[in-house]
């Protein structure tokens, strides 16, 4: 069963209840973010980061260990083309099943695979997401504790299930609203469509008037925790 239409309703209940996690930017103008998981694939991804570089925009990718460990030459590129770079655990465990010191492994992990192929310090490294989307008030807690800020999205459109280029682009685009957050995957499942799919829902956001930002610049109408 495809869980698509109940994402916006989850969205609208979670966001006032864990203020502390970047859910969207502001609504006073139209700033979005485009957002990958399941990351670097050594196929999707490149396929993925010509379709950036030739619309001109930004996105911020949030990468497993264990797939930045298989393509570091890949997650370089991504970087070094002004990208920003977050965690989503090493091998996409859900946080809430990890005790405190398996996550803060995970996240340790990741963070010395993304500094290592980057070539940079693992301390700038603090944006999160859980794979899933799952979490619990202590998983916040935790994240908190460590200095790591909790991204969470605002627009899910279900693309790793594959339900066609056309299906994705349209549910992000009936949903889509100034500081959007939203949500695709470069990785295993769903990154065979994620080329195609950020092409044709970049032209469109563009032609209705949006700016792509990194999650970083969205930052900065949140409290930073």
């Amino acid at each position: 069963m495809q869980l698509a239409p109940l994402y916006p309703v989850l969205y609208q209940v979670l966001k006032p209840l864990f203020p502390t996690c970047l859910w969207s930017g502001s609504e006073q103008n139209p700033r979005i973010a485009l957002t990958f998981d399941d990351g670097p694939h050594p196929e999707y991804t490149p396929q993925l980061l010509k379709v950036l570089d030739q619309h001109g925009v930004p996105a911020s990718f949030f990468w497993l260990g264990v797939c930045v460990n298989r393509s570091p030459a890949i997650a370089r590129t991504i970087y070094e083309a002004g990208h920003w770079v977050g965690l989503h655990g090493y091998d996409h465990r859900s946080f809430p099943m990890l005790s405190p010191t398996q996550l803060r492994q995970s996240l340790e992990r990741t963070q010395a695979a993304i500094a290592n192929a980057c070539q940079l310090s693992p301390e700038v490294i603090r944006d999160v997401r859980p794979p899933n989307g799952l979490f619990t008030p202590q998983t916040l807690n935790l994240l908190q504790a460590w200095s790591y800020r909790p991204v969470m999205w605002s627009v899910v459109p279900e693309d790793w299930v594959r339900p066609g280029v056309t299906t994705v682009v349209q549910r992000v685009l009936q949903q889509v609203r100034n500081g959007s957050v939203i949500v695709l995957h470069d990785g295993y499942h769903g990154g065979a469509d994620v080329a195609e799919t950020a092409d044709q829902l970049i032209s469109a956001l563009l032609q209705q008037g949006y700016h792509f930002v990194t999650v970083d610049q969205l930052w900065d109408v949140q409290p930073s925790g």
